[in-house]
């Protein structure tokens, strides 16, 4: 396929181009900024008319587009005002959706977050492993996460081809920046995460997945390193973190409390890296 992957210069971005091409796509990175070349177009997604026209065409790069990989968004509350945060990332995110409904592209995956699901934990869900049927935002960045998930399951409706899949990425850790986990046992360690962590190389894999399975209609799915970013075993964080909380039965050892059984089961995801 001939696929576009907005936010292209951002961490899960750069890996996810990586891990396209190597499956044998043509690849080309939207994105603010980035290194001048074939495989890179510096678009505004602020602006839907530079939206619209680089998924119909960009001269010397592609002539139409298969699939969009959207990622690109102000990352996290904080890095400017909170409602530009939110109004940045919804505009940009309807431009996408929008502008790929208009020029035919039947395949999306849309980068959500576990901000959509209750983070920071300060509530507590109302059971663990939380998993995609549990929506809750606490924060802006979070809040345009949800209304980007509502957009893109009416979109869907609008063509019958067409396939929209929203992934809940939790914190997206980097190859070289595991030196975080020195902190694993700290008993409050990714409190506010729910323990939950993912290798980028392994986020770029369920996006590789989520293309490959890709069925007309909208789907979510969590995206998490299936193991524990805590050192303590899963239960006892659970308890310690959310007491009195049903916890699932069958709750592996070090399983993290974000689930990851759906994607697991659906479109046989299984990350290749561990901090452990």
């Amino acid at each position: 396929m001939y696929i576009a992957v907005t936010g292209s210069s951002g961490t899960l971005g750069r890996a996810t181009v990586e891990r396209l091409r190597a499956d044998g796509h043509d690849v080309i990175g939207f994105d603010l900024t980035g290194t001048a070349g074939p495989g890179f177009t510096r678009v505004d997604l602020s602006d839907y008319g530079q939206t619209l026209d680089a998924f119909l065409g960009v001269t010397a790069r592609h002539t139409g587009l298969d699939a969009v990989v959207h990622l690109a968004a102000v990352p996290v509350n904080g890095l400017v005002p909170d409602v530009t945060t939110f109004e940045n990332n919804l505009s940009a995110s309807y431009h996408v959706l929008f502008a790929a409904h208009r020029a035919g592209i039947r395949k999306v995956v849309l980068a959500s977050s576990i901000t959509a699901m209750g983070f920071p934990f300060e509530i507590a869900p109302p059971a663990l492993p939380v998993d995609e049927t549990y929506t809750r935002a606490f924060n802006t960045y979070g809040l345009g996460k949800v209304a980007e998930e509502a957009i893109a399951a009416q979109l869907v409706g609008w063509d019958p081809d067409a396939s929209i899949t929203a992934l809940r990425f939790t914190n997206v850790v980097a190859p070289d920046a595991y030196d975080t986990f020195a902190r694993a046992a700290d008993p409050d360690y990714r409190r506010d995460l729910v323990g939950s962590w993912v290798d980028a190389r392994d986020g770029a894999e369920a996006v590789a997945l989520a293309l490959a399975g890709a069925q007309p209609g909208f789907e979510v799915y969590n995206v998490a390193a299936p193991g524990s970013g805590n050192a303590a075993p899963s239960r006892a964080v659970a308890e310690r973190w959310f007491p009195g909380i049903p916890v699932a039965e069958d709750l592996g050892e070090f399983e993290s409390l974000m689930s990851t059984r759906k994607i697991q089961d659906r479109l046989g995801f299984r990350a290749r890296y561990d901090w452990r």
